[in-house]
C-alpha cells in the first residue's frame, strides 16, 4: 500500500513539471438568454483564441427546435473561417466558403436528349389525363 501511495505522489509531482500541450482557453464573453416558456433561447460566447459562436432558436412547428447561428475561428494562415447555419425541420443547412462545392456538369446536354425528356413529360401528362377521364 505504501508503494502505491509513493508512486501516486511521484506521478503527481512529475505531471506538474510537464508543460501543457493544449492549455485551457479563457472565455472572454458569454451570454445565454431564455426569455420565455415557449422554447425561445439564444447563446453566444467568445474565447480568447478568437473562436466566436452564437445562435438563437425557438420551438419548431413539429415540436423540435429551430435554430439559426454562426461560428468563426482563426486559421493558421491568419484568415478567419466562418460558418452560418440554419437547423430546422429541413435539417442542418450550413453555408460557408469552406464547404466543398460539386463540380460543374462536365458537358452540355445535347438538344435531342432535352427533346426526349420533354416528350416523355408530355406523354406522362397525357396518360395521366386519359386515366382520370376513364375513372369519372
Amino acid at each position: 500500500m505504501k508503494i502505491i501511495i509513493a508512486l501516486s505522489v511521484l506521478a503527481v509531482a512529475v505531471a506538474e513539471q510537464l508543460p501543457l500541450v493544449n492549455p485551457p482557453v479563457a472565455i472572454v464573453r458569454s451570454s445565454q438568454v431564455n426569455p420565455d416558456q415557449f422554447g425561445a433561447h439564444s447563446s453566444d460566447f467568445e474565447a480568447a483564441n478568437g473562436i466566436v459562436f452564437q445562435f438563437s432558436g425557438s420551438e419548431g412547428v413539429a415540436g423540435g427546435s429551430n435554430m439559426v447561428g454562426s461560428w468563426s475561428y482563426p486559421q493558421e494562415d491568419g484568415t478567419v473561417a466562418s460558418v452560418k447555419f440554419v437547423a430546422n425541420e429541413n435539417g442542418f443547412q450550413p453555408e460557408s466558403s469552406l464547404l466543398p462545392v460539386a463540380p460543374a456538369f462536365p458537358h452540355p446536354i445535347p438538344q435531342f436528349v432535352l427533346d426526349q425528356i420533354e416528350f416523355a413529360r408530355l406523354e406522362d401528362e397525357r396518360k395521366a389525363r386519359e386515366g382520370t377521364k376513364g375513372q369519372a
